[in-house]
């Protein structure tokens, strides 16, 4: 695992290095934010067979919404049924979970690296670096101990906050308006009947982007410039892959709601 962590950091610092003309005292900083847009270019194309599969899930509701009705009384039916809708349309329930799942390790290279005094027996010497004057190894406690909130390192936290709760503002509308547009059917259990609490979920979902407001006050500075980066590149990409889905929608839904009233 040490090897591991030093060949990290020797990317890291290379990166630094080849930033450094540019952005001087801040190049492992913006290396940081070099590698996070590296991670999401690696992951792009599982993002956009995302969106493709969940716009395919999208046309599949009324014909989900159809074979829970017909089949309520007999749930291992109706589970056979909806895995076989699935199978047919080549759609798979979890694609959208594997661009975030591949990004965590990437996230916590950077959270270890940035929380070691040491990697491989020697001092950690990205722990000296920093961003604007705010250490890239210390939290946002620090930043308070060390300066009180409109310190120098306190003003550069306050920029990351008044970034991601723009992103999450953003991303909140979009999901309201997308939920508003297209009522999923309901995520139902063995037995055919509601799944207890999701609908209560459901409605806590568009708040979700505002937790990385917690998130970013806890973890290293390096390991927040990772999270508020790839929160803003996911707010945009998915702006973009998305960006149809509006109109798919409004024609979808009016769909599976007769369909299920005319049942």
């Amino acid at each position: 695992m040490s090897a591991f962590m030093s060949a990290f950091a020797s990317l890291v610092g290379s990166l630094a290095d080849l930033l450094q003309p540019f952005f001087q005292t801040a190049s492992t900083a913006a290396a940081i934010i070099l590698f996070t847009a590296l991670v999401r270019l690696a992951v792009h194309p599982l993002s956009r067979a995302a969106a493709r599969g969940q716009k395919a899930r999208t046309k599949l509701q009324p014909q989900i919404a159809a074979l829970r009705e017909k089949h309520a009384k007999n749930p291992e039916r109706m589970q056979k049924a909806l895995m076989e809708l699935h199978a047919a349309e080549k759609v798979s329930p979890f694609s959208g979970c594997l661009p975030s799942l591949l990004q965590m390790p990437a996230f916590f290279l950077l959270y270890h690296l940035f929380s070691s005094g040491s990697i491989g027996g020697t001092p950690n010497s990205l722990l000296s670096h920093d961003l604007l004057g705010a250490p890239l190894g210390e939290r946002w406690h620090d930043a308070l101990a060390h300066g009180g909130l409109f310190g120098q390192a306190g003003l550069v936290y306050l920029g990351l906050f008044a970034v991601v709760a723009a992103v999450a503002t953003f991303n909140y509308g979009r999901t309201k308006r997308q939920m508003a547009a297209n009522p999923m059917t309901p995520a139902a259990g063995p037995d055919g009947q509601p799944v207890p609490g999701m609908g209560a979920m459901t409605k806590v979902m568009p708040l979700m982007s505002f937790l990385t407001l917690f998130s970013v006050a806890v973890v290293p500075l390096a390991a927040a410039l990772y999270l508020v980066t790839s929160t803003t590149w996911t707010a945009i990409e998915r702006a973009y892959l998305y960006r149809d889905t509006s109109a798919a929608e409004a024609v979808v839904a009016p769909a599976a709601r007769g369909a299920g009233s005319s049942a």
